[in-house]
């Protein structure tokens, strides 16, 4: 074997070798991207979650910051529990198929998030109603916080204690969302999408929260 093809040997040898570390860094860069890439969606999601609990948080806050006396807290919870109570009434109006199995509007909210078919039959209520997920997130945190001590005023009985309950809220209400929601809630009610019977409505009351008081 002269040295020319000694050399060649060596040659093709080392040539292997480069191409075998190449091939090494390749994989280790793709390893990389795949851990970055991971890393980045680990990264978003908990950002999300943290700006989700902190607006959570925010809005607990603001529910539990309202200084209404117990008159004023009444018809604001009036008219929050009627818009519930359309939700929910619309939801199962579009699917009656499923009313057993959607008793309440928490139902109905727990099971969108699995179920496509109540998803987008809640998303589209929410779009007849002109609400977003944000006007709910209030009104429920709002419903949550005050259900068990507020009484339920007919629309009459709202009438006779403030005549625009808009400036009440427009000036009382300083969180924004929880502004927007509690206005998009008198707003539905007083333009009479919710209009019911007060026999219905009583009915639909106790569903919501048995323990309301008549």
């Amino acid at each position: 074997m002269n040295n020319e093809t000694t050399t060649l040997m060596s040659l093709k040898e080392a040539m292997k070798r480069v191409d075998h570390k190449l091939q090494a860094l390749d994989t280790q860069f793709k390893e990389l991207d795949f851990t970055k890439d991971n890393l980045t969606q680990k990264f978003e999601h908990h950002s999300k979650t943290l700006a989700s609990q902190a607006a959570q948080d925010e809005m607990w806050t603001a529910v539990l910051a309202l200084k209404f006396t117990s008159m004023e807290l009444n018809i604001l919870y009036s008219y929050v529990t009627e818009v519930l109570i359309c939700l929910h009434t619309r939801v199962l109006e579009k699917l009656p198929d499923l009313v057993r199995g959607l008793p309440t509007l928490a139902s109905v909210l727990r099971r969108k998030v699995k179920n496509k078919r109540i998803k987008i039959v809640w998303e589209s209520v929410l779009e007849e109603y002109g609400l977003q997920e944000g006007d709910i997130t209030a009104l429920c945190t709002f419903f949550i916080a005050h259900g068990n001590k507020a009484e339920h005023y007919a629309a009459k009985v709202r009438q006779m204690y403030i005549r625009d309950v808009t400036i009440m809220i427009t000036n009382m209400v300083k969180n924004q969302a929880l502004q927007d929601g509690l206005l998009r809630a008198v707003q539905i009610i007083e333009k009479g999408k919710g209009a019911r019977s007060p026999e219905d409505q009583k009915s639909s009351l106790k569903e919501l929260i048995p323990s309301v008081k008549n």
